[in-house]
Protein backbone atom coordinates (compact mmCIF):
# COMPACT_ATOMS: atom_id res chain seq x y z
CA UNK A 1 0.00 0.00 0.00
CA UNK A 2 1.55 3.64 -0.95
CA UNK A 3 2.55 6.14 1.78
CA UNK A 4 -0.44 8.32 0.43
CA UNK A 5 -2.91 6.01 0.43
CA UNK A 6 -2.27 4.53 4.10
CA UNK A 7 -2.06 8.31 5.17
CA UNK A 8 -5.42 9.29 3.64
CA UNK A 9 -7.12 6.18 5.15
CA UNK A 10 -5.85 7.32 8.71
CA UNK A 11 -7.08 10.86 8.14
CA UNK A 12 -10.33 9.63 7.34
CA UNK A 13 -10.54 7.20 9.96
CA UNK A 14 -9.38 9.79 12.60
CA UNK A 15 -12.35 12.54 10.77
CA UNK A 16 -14.80 10.05 11.28
CA UNK A 17 -13.78 9.05 14.89
CA UNK A 18 -14.35 12.43 15.91
CA UNK A 19 -17.25 13.37 13.90
CA UNK A 20 -18.81 10.33 16.22
CA UNK A 21 -17.61 11.77 19.30
CA UNK A 22 -18.63 15.49 18.71
CA UNK A 23 -21.90 13.72 17.55
CA UNK A 24 -22.75 12.10 20.41
CA UNK A 25 -21.09 14.72 22.98
CA UNK A 26 -24.06 17.56 20.84
CA UNK A 27 -26.47 14.99 21.32
CA UNK A 28 -26.32 14.19 24.65
CA UNK A 29 -25.92 17.43 26.04
CA UNK A 30 -28.49 19.16 23.79
CA UNK A 31 -31.11 16.59 25.36
CA UNK A 32 -29.39 16.86 28.81
CA UNK A 33 -30.30 20.69 27.83
CA UNK A 34 -34.01 20.41 28.55
CA UNK A 35 -34.08 19.62 31.94
CA UNK A 36 -31.09 22.44 32.35
CA UNK A 37 -33.62 25.09 31.47
CA UNK A 38 -36.98 23.71 33.42
CA UNK A 39 -34.60 24.08 36.51
CA UNK A 40 -33.30 27.89 35.01
CA UNK A 41 -36.80 28.88 34.52
CA UNK A 42 -37.97 27.39 38.03
CA UNK A 43 -34.98 29.64 39.69
CA UNK A 44 -35.40 32.97 37.45
CA UNK A 45 -39.52 32.61 37.72
CA UNK A 46 -39.36 32.16 41.76
CA UNK A 47 -40.91 28.45 41.48
CA UNK A 48 -40.13 24.84 41.46
CA UNK A 49 -38.59 23.37 38.38
CA UNK A 50 -38.67 19.60 38.03
CA UNK A 51 -38.28 18.25 41.48
CA UNK A 52 -40.09 14.72 41.64
CA UNK A 53 -37.86 12.03 39.83
CA UNK A 54 -34.60 11.75 41.50
CA UNK A 55 -32.71 14.36 43.54
CA UNK A 56 -33.60 18.11 42.65
CA UNK A 57 -35.36 16.31 39.64
CA UNK A 58 -32.31 14.98 37.51
CA UNK A 59 -33.84 11.75 36.29
CA UNK A 60 -36.83 13.96 34.53
CA UNK A 61 -34.72 13.70 31.36
CA UNK A 62 -34.88 9.67 32.04
CA UNK A 63 -38.43 9.64 32.75
CA UNK A 64 -39.34 11.72 29.20
CA UNK A 65 -37.13 9.85 27.13
CA UNK A 66 -38.65 6.18 28.81
CA UNK A 67 -42.53 8.36 27.61
CA UNK A 68 -41.05 9.22 24.11
CA UNK A 69 -40.07 5.65 23.42
CA UNK A 70 -43.11 3.93 24.50
CA UNK A 71 -45.61 6.47 23.17
CA UNK A 72 -47.02 5.33 19.85
CA UNK A 73 -45.48 6.62 17.12
CA UNK A 74 -48.67 7.82 14.96
CA UNK A 75 -49.09 8.96 11.05
CA UNK A 76 -51.88 10.58 10.50
CA UNK A 77 -53.98 8.48 7.66
CA UNK A 78 -54.27 11.66 5.98
CA UNK A 79 -50.41 12.64 5.58
CA UNK A 80 -47.96 12.43 3.25
CA UNK A 81 -46.11 9.80 4.98
CA UNK A 82 -42.78 9.59 3.66
CA UNK A 83 -42.59 13.26 3.45
CA UNK A 84 -44.14 13.77 7.25
CA UNK A 85 -41.44 10.43 8.35
CA UNK A 86 -38.35 12.32 7.02
CA UNK A 87 -38.97 15.50 8.08
CA UNK A 88 -37.28 14.91 11.65
CA UNK A 89 -34.48 13.22 10.46
CA UNK A 90 -33.73 16.08 8.04
CA UNK A 91 -34.35 18.65 11.16
CA UNK A 92 -31.60 16.91 12.89
CA UNK A 93 -29.13 15.68 11.18
CA UNK A 94 -28.55 18.90 8.90
CA UNK A 95 -28.12 20.62 12.73
CA UNK A 96 -25.75 17.99 13.33
CA UNK A 97 -23.60 18.01 9.81
CA UNK A 98 -23.32 21.68 10.41
CA UNK A 99 -21.63 20.81 13.33
CA UNK A 100 -18.38 19.87 11.00
CA UNK A 101 -17.03 23.34 10.81
CA UNK A 102 -16.69 24.48 14.11
CA UNK A 103 -13.53 24.06 15.63
CA UNK A 104 -13.47 23.02 19.13
CA UNK A 105 -9.68 23.40 19.35
CA UNK A 106 -7.19 23.72 17.05
CA UNK A 107 -7.03 19.77 16.24
CA UNK A 108 -10.41 19.08 17.55
CA UNK A 109 -13.02 19.76 14.89
CA UNK A 110 -14.29 17.49 11.50
CA UNK A 111 -14.23 19.85 8.97
CA UNK A 112 -13.16 22.87 10.13
CA UNK A 113 -10.01 23.34 8.16
CA UNK A 114 -12.18 23.77 5.32
CA UNK A 115 -12.11 27.51 3.42
CA UNK A 116 -15.93 27.54 2.97
CA UNK A 117 -16.51 26.89 6.53
CA UNK A 118 -19.22 29.61 7.47
CA UNK A 119 -20.55 28.89 3.80
CA UNK A 120 -21.51 25.90 4.39
CA UNK A 121 -23.41 26.60 7.90
CA UNK A 122 -25.74 28.95 5.88
CA UNK A 123 -25.88 25.70 3.25
CA UNK A 124 -26.75 23.64 6.05
CA UNK A 125 -29.74 26.47 8.04
CA UNK A 126 -30.95 26.96 4.42
CA UNK A 127 -31.49 23.18 4.24
CA UNK A 128 -33.07 23.03 8.05
CA UNK A 129 -36.25 25.02 6.59
CA UNK A 130 -36.87 22.60 4.60
CA UNK A 131 -37.43 20.16 7.67
CA UNK A 132 -40.44 22.67 9.17
CA UNK A 133 -41.85 23.12 5.62
CA UNK A 134 -42.29 19.15 5.27
CA UNK A 135 -43.44 18.32 8.81
CA UNK A 136 -45.90 21.53 8.47
CA UNK A 137 -47.30 20.61 4.78
CA UNK A 138 -47.06 16.85 4.84
CA UNK A 139 -49.67 16.63 8.07
CA UNK A 140 -52.36 18.11 6.22
CA UNK A 141 -53.39 19.92 9.16
CA UNK A 142 -54.47 23.96 8.49
CA UNK A 143 -52.38 24.69 12.00
CA UNK A 144 -49.52 22.80 10.90
CA UNK A 145 -49.52 24.43 7.46
CA UNK A 146 -49.68 28.08 9.33
CA UNK A 147 -46.89 27.33 11.62
CA UNK A 148 -44.57 26.10 8.81
CA UNK A 149 -45.23 29.13 6.68
CA UNK A 150 -44.71 31.02 9.63
CA UNK A 151 -41.57 29.10 10.27
CA UNK A 152 -39.72 29.37 6.81
CA UNK A 153 -40.81 32.64 6.06
CA UNK A 154 -38.74 33.72 9.26
CA UNK A 155 -36.49 32.13 9.06
CA UNK A 156 -35.48 32.99 5.58
CA UNK A 157 -35.79 36.44 6.67
CA UNK A 158 -33.87 36.43 9.33
CA UNK A 159 -31.09 34.10 7.56
CA UNK A 160 -30.93 37.39 5.52
CA UNK A 161 -28.87 39.06 8.58
CA UNK A 162 -27.64 36.31 10.01
CA UNK A 163 -25.46 35.75 6.80
CA UNK A 164 -24.81 39.85 6.44
CA UNK A 165 -23.56 39.73 10.25
CA UNK A 166 -21.52 36.95 9.25
CA UNK A 167 -19.81 39.11 6.41
CA UNK A 168 -18.41 41.40 8.93
CA UNK A 169 -16.06 38.95 10.83
CA UNK A 170 -14.99 37.46 7.60
CA UNK A 171 -13.68 41.09 5.89
CA UNK A 172 -11.61 41.60 9.13
CA UNK A 173 -10.19 37.67 9.57
CA UNK A 174 -9.41 37.86 5.29
CA UNK A 175 -11.39 33.86 5.40
CA UNK A 176 -14.09 31.97 5.56
CA UNK A 177 -12.18 29.34 7.52
CA UNK A 178 -13.08 29.19 10.51
CA UNK A 179 -9.61 28.26 12.15
CA UNK A 180 -8.16 31.51 10.45
CA UNK A 181 -11.23 33.51 12.08
CA UNK A 182 -10.38 32.20 15.13
CA UNK A 183 -6.34 32.84 14.97
CA UNK A 184 -7.22 36.23 13.72
CA UNK A 185 -8.57 36.98 17.53
CA UNK A 186 -5.50 36.45 19.08
CA UNK A 187 -4.91 40.20 19.89
CA UNK A 188 -8.43 41.17 20.06
CA UNK A 189 -12.04 39.54 20.07
CA UNK A 190 -14.38 40.57 17.26
CA UNK A 191 -16.98 41.23 19.60
CA UNK A 192 -15.17 44.46 20.27
CA UNK A 193 -14.95 45.95 16.72
CA UNK A 194 -18.01 43.80 15.11
CA UNK A 195 -20.25 44.92 18.35
CA UNK A 196 -23.18 45.66 15.62
CA UNK A 197 -22.76 42.25 13.82
CA UNK A 198 -22.46 40.82 17.42
CA UNK A 199 -25.77 41.99 18.09
CA UNK A 200 -27.61 41.18 15.01
CA UNK A 201 -25.59 37.27 14.80
CA UNK A 202 -27.47 36.96 18.40
CA UNK A 203 -30.97 38.02 17.25
CA UNK A 204 -31.11 36.09 14.11
CA UNK A 205 -29.65 33.23 15.98
CA UNK A 206 -32.47 33.05 18.24
CA UNK A 207 -34.89 33.68 15.22
CA UNK A 208 -33.68 30.73 13.05
CA UNK A 209 -33.74 28.47 16.18
CA UNK A 210 -37.35 29.27 16.59
CA UNK A 211 -36.65 29.94 20.67
CA UNK A 212 -38.29 32.74 22.71
CA UNK A 213 -39.68 35.58 21.59
CA UNK A 214 -39.15 34.56 18.15
CA UNK A 215 -41.05 31.27 18.16
CA UNK A 216 -44.87 32.14 16.59
CA UNK A 217 -44.70 29.32 14.51
CA UNK A 218 -45.60 27.06 17.10
CA UNK A 219 -47.63 29.54 19.65
CA UNK A 220 -49.84 27.73 21.82
CA UNK A 221 -52.45 29.98 21.87
CA UNK A 222 -53.00 30.70 18.52
CA UNK A 223 -51.66 27.77 16.73
CA UNK A 224 -52.27 25.08 19.02
CA UNK A 225 -48.26 24.13 18.36
CA UNK A 226 -47.96 24.58 14.77
CA UNK A 227 -45.64 22.61 12.56
CA UNK A 228 -45.28 19.23 14.68
CA UNK A 229 -48.91 19.44 16.35
CA UNK A 230 -49.19 16.22 14.50
CA UNK A 231 -46.62 14.45 16.01
CA UNK A 232 -45.93 11.93 18.46
CA UNK A 233 -43.29 9.65 19.99
CA UNK A 234 -39.42 9.86 18.54
CA UNK A 235 -40.55 12.02 15.58
CA UNK A 236 -41.26 14.70 17.82
CA UNK A 237 -38.60 13.77 20.20
CA UNK A 238 -36.81 14.80 17.07
CA UNK A 239 -37.91 17.81 16.38
CA UNK A 240 -37.48 18.80 19.88
CA UNK A 241 -34.24 17.87 20.69
CA UNK A 242 -33.35 19.45 17.25
CA UNK A 243 -34.28 22.76 18.26
CA UNK A 244 -31.75 22.44 21.59
CA UNK A 245 -28.40 21.51 18.86
CA UNK A 246 -30.07 24.28 17.05
CA UNK A 247 -29.46 26.57 20.19
CA UNK A 248 -25.33 25.02 21.39
CA UNK A 249 -24.63 25.10 17.69
CA UNK A 250 -25.36 28.71 17.53
CA UNK A 251 -23.84 29.52 20.91
CA UNK A 252 -20.99 27.80 20.00
CA UNK A 253 -20.56 29.78 16.44
CA UNK A 254 -21.06 32.96 18.51
CA UNK A 255 -17.92 31.38 20.59
CA UNK A 256 -15.45 30.83 17.83
CA UNK A 257 -17.00 34.34 15.78
CA UNK A 258 -16.69 36.66 18.29
CA UNK A 259 -15.17 35.73 21.33
CA UNK A 260 -11.89 33.93 20.29
CA UNK A 261 -12.97 30.27 20.68
CA UNK A 262 -10.42 28.38 22.52
CA UNK A 263 -8.20 31.31 22.91
CA UNK A 264 -7.95 32.47 26.88
CA UNK A 265 -5.22 32.35 29.55
CA UNK A 266 -4.50 29.53 31.68
CA UNK A 267 -6.84 26.58 31.18
CA UNK A 268 -6.76 24.21 28.30
CA UNK A 269 -8.32 25.56 24.96
CA UNK A 270 -11.28 22.80 25.27
CA UNK A 271 -12.35 24.20 28.71
CA UNK A 272 -12.53 27.94 27.34
CA UNK A 273 -14.72 26.50 24.58
CA UNK A 274 -17.08 24.92 26.71
CA UNK A 275 -17.14 27.59 29.05
CA UNK A 276 -17.87 30.66 27.04
CA UNK A 277 -20.36 27.90 25.12
CA UNK A 278 -22.12 27.14 28.26
CA UNK A 279 -22.34 30.96 28.66
CA UNK A 280 -24.79 31.77 25.35
CA UNK A 281 -26.42 28.73 26.01
CA UNK A 282 -27.67 30.23 29.74
CA UNK A 283 -28.46 33.63 27.75
CA UNK A 284 -30.59 31.65 25.24
CA UNK A 285 -32.62 30.47 28.83
CA UNK A 286 -32.77 33.55 30.34
CA UNK A 287 -34.26 35.18 27.39
CA UNK A 288 -37.10 33.06 27.43
CA UNK A 289 -37.39 33.53 31.08
CA UNK A 290 -36.99 37.51 30.50
CA UNK A 291 -39.06 38.68 27.45
CA UNK A 292 -42.54 38.65 25.75
CA UNK A 293 -43.71 37.50 22.86
CA UNK A 294 -44.59 39.88 20.32
CA UNK A 295 -47.23 39.24 17.33
CA UNK A 296 -45.74 37.94 13.79
CA UNK A 297 -46.54 40.81 12.03
CA UNK A 298 -43.93 42.85 14.55
CA UNK A 299 -41.02 39.78 14.16
CA UNK A 300 -40.82 40.39 10.84
CA UNK A 301 -41.17 44.39 10.67
CA UNK A 302 -38.54 44.31 13.30
CA UNK A 303 -36.46 42.35 10.76
CA UNK A 304 -36.58 44.44 7.42
CA UNK A 305 -37.02 47.97 9.15
CA UNK A 306 -33.96 47.25 11.96
CA UNK A 307 -31.95 44.74 11.32
CA UNK A 308 -31.59 44.46 7.57
CA UNK A 309 -30.26 48.62 7.77
CA UNK A 310 -28.23 47.67 10.62
CA UNK A 311 -26.55 44.73 9.34
CA UNK A 312 -25.95 46.46 6.08
CA UNK A 313 -24.45 49.46 7.26
CA UNK A 314 -22.15 47.73 9.67
CA UNK A 315 -21.18 45.67 6.95
CA UNK A 316 -20.09 49.14 4.33
CA UNK A 317 -18.88 50.38 8.02
CA UNK A 318 -16.50 47.35 8.43
CA UNK A 319 -15.35 47.28 4.90
CA UNK A 320 -14.43 51.32 4.89
CA UNK A 321 -12.09 50.59 7.86
CA UNK A 322 -10.33 46.98 6.28
CA UNK A 323 -9.60 49.56 3.20
CA UNK A 324 -8.52 52.05 4.80
CA UNK A 325 -6.20 49.70 6.99
CA UNK A 326 -4.59 47.84 3.73
CA UNK A 327 -4.31 51.56 1.94
CA UNK A 328 -2.29 52.65 4.80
Amino acid sequence: MEASTYDMIIAILLASIKAIVIMLVVFVFAALLSWIERRLLGLWQDRYGPNRVGPFGCLQLAADMIKMFFKEDWIPPFADKLIFTIAPLISICTLLIAFSIVPITPNWGVASHTSIGLLFFLAMAGIAVYAVLFGGWSSNNKFALLGAVRASAQTVSYEVFLGLALMGVVLQAGSFNMNDIVNAQRGLWFVVPQFFGFCLFCIAGVAVTHRFPFDQPEAEQDLADGYHIEYSGLKWGMFFVGEYVGIVLISSLITVLFFGGWHGPVLPGIVWFVLKTLFFVMMFILIRAALPRPRYDQVMLFGWKFCLPLSLINLLVTGFFVLLAQGA
